[in-house]
């Protein structure tokens, strides 16, 4: 059971971080630094960045179940 938690917890963890690289930049902060500012015509639908959202909150949701999953079963 730990086993397959913990390589559910990597997976979402790479997951989680390619997905929030992909959001466009709200402008401020540190996107503008790195170039984030330029507009470009990947990702401009609105639907795409809803659905983009979307995925991005499940994977977190999946995410922190693992922590709280690894964390109960480490206790025990």
């Amino acid at each position: 059971m730990i086993i397959g938690t913990s390589i559910v917890l990597i997976i979402t963890s790479a997951l989680l971080v390619l997905l929030v690289l992909l959001h466009k930049g709200k402008g401020g902060g540190l996107s503008d630094l790195f170039g984030g500012g330029v507009s470009t015509s990947l990702g401009g639908s609105s639907v795409v960045e809803r659905n983009l959202d979307r995925l991005t909150i499940g994977t977190a949701i999946i995410w922190f179940a693992c922590i709280v999953v690894l964390g109960l079963l480490m206790k025990a």
